[in-house]
């Protein structure tokens, strides 16, 4: 009988790898989003220096060094923490840039848009950490030559940030976070075909932690890692909240990454709070985006909602839908309720009252899927990526006119797959 219930166990857990994993066997350009259907993707909307099929992004990483050929890191995990620039193209070499807009307004492509990483190119690295430290009458400082080292780093970073802002339209930075059993390069290419479809606007950063452990274990490795990265984490977003040429971040995270990211900002939010700071004024975080979050819900009323989590963020919108299967089997397996799957019935009365002060809590109902597994659909699905594009680009509010969202009830939204589509 126990070694029934460890073989099903382990069924589950294997099936619950292989949902919740990145399965496109091929990357390549995300489909075209609803909106630019109707209003097409304009080459004037991009900026001049960008009009070009490669894609620079930034990147940070605490993912080790991969030894493999063709491959710059793996999943096992860094000490340090590296920065530098990914370079994006498609695998088609003669491919002009005013085909690619116009099969960026196609809702069938009459071209192969498949991925290439042409380059990486590793441009720093932080001190291994944790920090060496002194104590002096109780009071903890860093060692200043590491400090010393972490400042470098720091600025150099945001020196690359402010090269790739001097080419943006807006002062913006889009900060994505990828989630369990997603390579270095998935990361990269999610990150660019969004960047792509936001007309290129701002700065793209991908911030890639340890995942794809692969295995059996793969998820719980994954998990681990998850809170592994947090310190580094942290680290990358003081460096970005310290750049003054920074007006608005906007964060993407996926799945288990929604975990890595609302912890991370928990801590910096008590630790802002804690200073005397405003950290709706002083991390400048315009919106943070959750999709599929692969979070209990339970958790997340007893860590972020009783912390008063919302009113730092100018929007907190979450994507959910009842059709994604990797969250329904992490959420039998846990028995918990997921967050990326949440329904009206599962809020109290008294969260109910906590979403309406916070004012700027929007959950969106994705009702249908057009993959079986649902699980990506934030960049996937085009009525999604509409949602997504016009909430960034345009800070447009649910239910607009540029975001036709239905209102269910309280925070809910219904987001229909014929978003954006003329009739």
């Amino acid at each position: 009988m126990f070694g029934r219930c460890i073989n099903t166990y382990y069924i589950f857990v294997t099936a619950l790898a292989f949902l919740l994993s990145s399965c496109t066997s091929k990357p390549a350009l995300m489909p075209t989003p609803n909106v630019f259907l109707n209003t097409p993707y304009l080459e004037s909307k991009v900026p001049v220096a960008l009009r070009k099929t490669s894609m620079k992004l930034i990147y940070v990483t605490d993912r080790a060094v991969s030894q493999k050929v063709g491959q710059k890191y793996n999943a096992k995990r860094s000490s340090s923490m590296a920065y530098g620039i990914a370079k994006v193209n498609f695998e088609e070499p003669s491919l002009p840039w005013n085909e690619l807009v116009a099969q960026s307004n196609a809702p069938k492509r009459s071209v192969d848009l498949g991925y290439v990483l042409e380059q990486t190119e590793e441009l720093g690295r932080y001190p291994m950490s944790p920090y060496k430290f002194t104590q002096v009458q109780g009071r903890l400082s860093i060692d200043k030559s590491v400090q010393e080292k972490k400042q470098f780093h720091e600025n150099e970073l945001n020196k690359i940030v402010n090269d790739q802002l001097e080419l943006s339209t807006n002062n913006d930075v889009i900060l994505f976070v990828h989630g369990f059993n997603n390579t270095f390069e998935d990361s990269i290419f999610t990150l660019a075909g969004i960047w792509h479809f936001l007309q290129r606007q701002g700065v793209p950063i991908v911030y890639s932690w340890p995942a794809a452990a692969g295995g059996i274990t793969g998820y719980f490795a994954d998990k681990e890692s998850g809170q592994f990265t947090i310190f580094h984490l942290k680290e990358t977003l003081r460096a970005l909240f310290n750049n003054p040429k920074i007006e608005n971040m906007h964060i993407i995270a996926h799945s288990r990454g929604t975990d890595v990211v609302t912890t991370t900002l928990r801590e910096l939010i008590i630790e802002n709070r804690a200073a005397g700071g405003n950290p709706r004024q002083d991390l400048r975080i315009e919106n943070l985006i959750l999709a599929a979050p692969d979070l209990d819900f339970g958790i997340i009323k007893q860590r972020l909602m009783a912390e008063q989590f919302g009113p730092a963020f100018g929007k907190i919108t979450i994507y959910t839908s009842q059709e994604d299967s990797a969250l329904g089997l992490s959420q039998w397996l846990t028995n918990t309720i997921s967050f990326g799957r949440l329904n009206t019935q599962d809020i109290n009365v008294n969260e109910r009252e906590i979403f309406k002060a916070a004012g700027n809590v929007s959950l969106i109902k994705v009702p249908t899927s057009n993959s079986f597994i649902g699980h990506d659909y934030f960049h996937s699905n085009p009525a999604v990526s509409s949602d997504l594009i016009n909430l960034i680009l345009y800070n447009a509010q649910p239910g607009s006119e540029r975001r036709p969202l239905f209102k269910i009830e309280n925070n809910f939204w219904l987001l229909n797959m014929d978003y954006l589509i003329a009739h």
